[in-house]
């Protein structure tokens, strides 16, 4: 059959999208006019007959769109409609009524389909009766090669062959009120806000924006009107004795509300009811004729933006914030559940940001920054600017000329809230100092165990308890003891190396400085060990995962799984490394030799002080190896909470939906309350907005909109100074001296250490930052630059231990320098030249 009832209309490859749609509709008791499809089949057949197909599919191939517009419509033009067809048409048509008007609309086989919205590439004719009707769906069928048709389906990528049309026809209600209604808002994508357009007449003035309607915003949560702003209408579209035309509305009514209130919160039901059938936001097409509503059609809302959440400290106030150090060891966009674990970690691990009223840590569009704005205004309040230079060793220098923003804060409020802290600051760090080394023997086998009883948990009440009273504690132990082997020592990490540099020079102080631990196995070795050790047989992939699977380049991200769940991953650092598989073992041994050159070299000089200087760099290498191991330990713990994290999921049966809650919502929920899981949409969202962005500026001045910067095509990866102005970037790469060596090479920049197969041995890294996932890549280095970073960061830890040159926070590192280029590394200089091909 060429023509079937409307309600029968219910697969989209005969009736075409807005046909489907429609049956569905009415088959669901919603209020939909009567009326007919003239089915995909009858066009397919106009089209068959007398080469018609060959021929615009030959215009479409061969023409540009306006042209081929033009040709087919003339083709369209000279056929008739065969006579079966007709009949059939015009048989349904007076089944209807005596000689109903009605409104006969396209229906294409790709239109109203989630994530495309095909609205208004083919024609709609109103107002059309017996004498008019053929030719009206001839004219529908033509409408399917309009040049806005053909380039929209382009552009989408629909195959023209592929389309088909067919027509619906439905009785045309004489509206009094028409307009669209969206079940989320199509502004800011909130579900919980249904927007209705209303404006008087037919709804073609609404639809092709001849209008500006009434606007009435229900909430759907208490499902009354929450906001209404009536328009001036000044022009409705109106039934005619040959169609349609627009007219004025008249004086008394340009400024009348279209619909009360009570006729909005029923348009929203209905629209409730619809959204709730499809499963999705809806945009409806209604009217209303004598207090009667009626849907004209619905379709899925493309392009609607879901609503998000905020997540930018920036906006508490002007600050100066940088993802150096720590944000380096979290370049990720966090996950909430993260964020929530980190926040614990920073707590514990830096009780100093627990300072009441000064945030020193914080969350920028999901990703780790510190607030230096504090340290400075500490500094300066303490009379303690000079030594503002320790910090560079951690976080890097300042560009030049760069103003930073102070607390508002007085001077008295600052010290009132240091000097208590300080205090307690060294008598926690004591004690915890005293529990490191039985914390430090046990914490692998502590973190085995607990593993294995969160796989063994059987119940969600169970897994709570779990965390309460042996997770969290054992995570808490391990963030204190990790602050502690920070802090032990005092300025010994800065002031040990400031000292031999003046003594020997740059190169013999950093070769006797490395070897923090027996034969290289520093922590942040442990991957290139490891993976040494299983290349050659040594241990298997299971010990590897055990001893080392924990260390990774997104550890802290509780949703990405370990290098030790991921077989993939160890798969890929063995290829890598197969053509320098014993270069760290060769690394370590040259380190070695340039160690004892370079004592031999101090005791010749320095007789007298030989014995002290080697107990100072001793101390130097305790503090650094325990701060390694503990910060290790913090990381397993981390793997214990993913692994709680998703036992969850299994458990509650809302699998990685519990990422997206904090650690705290996701214990409540193993307690029964389900509340939180309201928030998972929104988050997801939120996480997927962010995570979608560009890596963030280094340094971050002032208030600062993660996805303005992203658009900005002169945006900068080192600084975003919201004051304006701002310090030009540097036209010379330099940085720190992170490992002393001059080598000359081919530059090698890289984004993500998932990229990391294209560095060739011999070649330089060139990269943003690096953490310990980056670390199976420095034995095929040559040398080693990076944008972030300074002496006591990773960079520079892991290039000293195995003797490559590097050069650390230069700033400006992979703005300048282009994949491919040749270039000199001087690691004692901290200096990066462009060499002339």
């Amino acid at each position: 059959m060429n023509v079937i009832p409307l309600s029968d209309a219910a697969d989209l490859a005969t009736a075409g999208g807005k046909g489907a749609s429609l049956a569905r509709l009415a088959r669901a008791g919603l209020p939909v006019p009567g009326g007919f499809c003239v089915t995909t089949g009858a066009y397919r057949d106009f089209v068959s007959r007398d080469g018609l197909h060959e021929e615009i599919m030959r215009a479409v191939a061969e023409l540009p769109a306006d042209r081929a517009a033009r040709r087919i419509a003339e083709l369209f033009a000279a056929r008739e409609v065969p006579a079966g067809t007709a009949a059939e048409i015009l048989a349904a048509h007076a089944g209807l009524g005596d000689d109903v008007p009605v409104a006969v609309r396209s229906s294409a086989t790709a239109e109203d389909l989630p994530g495309m919205s095909f609205a208004g590439q083919q024609d709609t004719y109103l107002n059309i009766r017996a004498d008019g009707l053929v030719a009206a769906v001839a004219r529908c069928w033509a409408s399917l090669w309009t040049e806005r048709a053909i380039a929209y389906r382009t552009g989408q990528g629909v195959p023209h062959d592929d389309v088909a049309l067919a027509v619906v026809v439905q009785e045309l209600v004489p509206a009094d009120a028409a307009g669209v209604m969206f079940t989320a808002d199509p502004v800011t994508g909130d579900r919980d806000r249904i927007v209705v357009n209303a404006s008087w007449g037919l709804g073609e003035a609404v639809v092709g924006g001849q209008v500006t309607p009434d606007t009435v915003v229900v909430d759907r949560s208490t499902g009354e009107v929450a906001e209404e702003h009536v328009a001036d209408k000044t022009v409705m579209t109106v039934r005619t004795a040959g169609g349609t035309r627009e007219e004025p509305v008249p004086d008394d009514l340009r400024r009348r509300p279209v619909l009360d209130r009570a006729r909005a919160v029923r348009l929203a039901r209905l629209g409730g009811e619809i959204e709730e059938l499809y499963g999705t936001p809806m945009d409806v097409e209604w009217a209303l004729h004598d207090g009667t509503l009626h849907i004209l059609q619905a379709r899925p809302v493309t392009g609607l933006r879901r609503p998000v959440e905020e997540w930018n400290d920036t906006l508490k106030g002007d600050y100066l914030w940088t993802s150096a150090n720590l944000g380096e060891a979290i370049p990720d966009v966090m996950t909430p559940c993260t964020w929530s674990v980190v926040r614990l970690f920073i707590v514990e691990a830096m009780s100093a940001s627990a300072l009441p009223g000064f945030d020193l840590v914080g969350n920028i569009g999901g990703r780790f920054y510190m607030n230096l704005s504090v340290m400075h205004s500490f500094a300066a309040a303490l009379g303690m600017k000079g030594r503002l230079g320790a910090t560079e060793q951690v976080f890097g220098r300042l560009p030049p000329g760069l103003d930073v923003p102070s607390l508002p804060a007085s001077r008295w409020e600052i010290i009132g809230a240091v000097l208590p802290m300080a205090f307690t600051l060294r008598r926690r760090v004591r004690v915890n100092l005293a529990r490191m080394p039985a914390f430090l023997a046990t914490a692998r086998e502590r973190n085995a165990r607990l593993r294995g009883r969160i796989a063994a948990t059987t119940s969600p009440g169970e897994l709570a308890a779990l965390w309460e009273g042996e997770l969290l504690p054992y995570l808490v132990e391990a963030c204190r003891v990790l602050e502690a082997a920070g802090r032990q020592g005092g300025a010994t990490l800065v002031m040990t190396r400031d000292r031999l540099r003046r003594l020997v020079g740059e190169i013999d102080a950093e070769a006797m400085l490395t070897g923090a631990g027996a034969d290289g196995e520093l922590a942040s070795l442990g991957p290139i060990v490891g993976l040494g050790r299983l290349a050659r047989g040594e241990i298997d992939r299971e010990t590897f995962a055990r001893e080392y699977g924990h260390r990774g380049p997104h550890e802290f991200e509780l949703s990405a799984p370990r290098p030790g769940e991921d077989p993939r991953w160890i798969d890929a650092q063995l290829a890598a490394m197969s053509g320098t598989k014993h270069r760290e073992e060769e690394l370590f041994a040259r380190r070695r030799e340039a160690g004892e050159a370079a004592w031999r070299r101090f005791g010749e000089r320095f007789p007298r002080r030989v014995a002290a200087t080697r107990r100072r760099v001793a101390r130097w290498n305790a503090v650094v190896r325990d701060r390694e191991a503990a910060r290790s330990e913090v990381i397993r713990a981390f793997w214990a909470v993913r692994d709680l994290v998703l036992r969850a999921g299994e458990l509650t049966g809302r699998g990685e939906d519990l990422f997206f809650l904090s650690i705290q919502e996701v214990v409540a929920l193993l307690r029964g309350d389900e509340r939180p899981l309201d928030q998972v949409e929104v988050r997801r969202a939120t996480y997927e907005r962010y995570a979608a962005l560009p890596a963030y500026p280094t340094l971050i001045v002032g208030r600062f909109d993660p996805e303005r910067w992203a658009a900005d095509p002169d945006r900068r990866r080192d600084l975003f100074d919201a004051r304006g102005g701002g310090v030009p970037v540097s036209e010379t790469v330099t940085g720190f001296p992170g490992a002393p060596g001059i080598v000359e090479g081919t530059a090698r920049v890289i984004d993500s250490p998932e990229d990391g197969d294209r560095l060739a041995p011999g070649e330089i890294l060139v990269t943003t930052l690096t953490n310990i996932g980056w670390t199976p890549m420095f034995p095929r280095a040559a040398a080693v630059v990076t944008d972030m970073g300074a002496p006591l960061s990773h960079a520079s830890i892991v290039a000293r231990e195995l003797g490559i040159p590097a050069v650390v926070g230069t700033g400006n590192a992979t703005m300048r320098l282009r994949d491919g280029d040749r270039i000199r590394v001087d690691g004692e200089r901290g200096t990066v030249e462009v060499l002339a091909s």
